[in-house]
């Protein structure tokens, strides 16, 4: 499959199917960046989604305790953890949390974004310029609504790979 920019597309496999995400590197270039590196790593290949509430989203990406398999998996402690690279600085910007929309997730401190993202279900405009919208689900998202609910999920569904499109044509 030809992509606009694969270099900017992400392809998400997860055990609900396939997710395509177009990425934002002109609105968050710090997050797409790191988005790209752990892609690339694998870090994210067996993380679970910890996080997913109905009407509202499903979150991902802690590659510490949330990596199935990984040697500090811990499915209690999942959602708390993140990459060994340093936090990253808020790239807030106008763009709308609206179905489909990537963002990152973060503790209280702005500049405390890592690894662990979310995928909107529904419109969150209420958090438009408080969390930084890295990418947009372009095809797949009839996947991401498939994924189990709950906070925490028992048995939760995961990343089973992520990739830059650029480096899987």
């Amino acid at each position: 499959m030809a992509y606009k920019d694969p270099e900017n597309t992400i392809l998400l496999e997860t055990t609900k199917g396939n997710v395509v995400i177009e990425l934002y590197p002109d609105l968050a270039p710090g997050h797409v960046e790191r988005i790209k590196e752990l892609a690339r790593e694998g870090a994210y290949d067996g993380v679970v989604f910890h996080r997913v509430i109905d009407g509202f989203m499903a979150q991902t990406g802690d590659v510490k305790f949330g990596k199935k398999g990984g040697s500090s998996f811990n499915p209690s402690r999942a959602g708390m953890g993140g990459s060994e690279r340093p936090d990253l600085k808020a790239e807030f910007s106008n763009a709308n949390h609206g179905r489909g929309a990537c963002s990152m997730a973060r503790s209280q401190n702005p500049n405390s974004a890592n690894s662990q993202f979310f995928i909107c279900f529904d419109d969150a405009g209420f958090l438009n310029r408080q969390y930084t919208v890295w990418g947009q689900v372009i095809e797949g998202m009839d996947n991401v609504d498939k994924i189990k609910r709950g906070e925490p999920v028992q048995d939760p569904d995961s990343i089973v790979s992520m990739r830059v499109a650029a480096d899987a044509e």
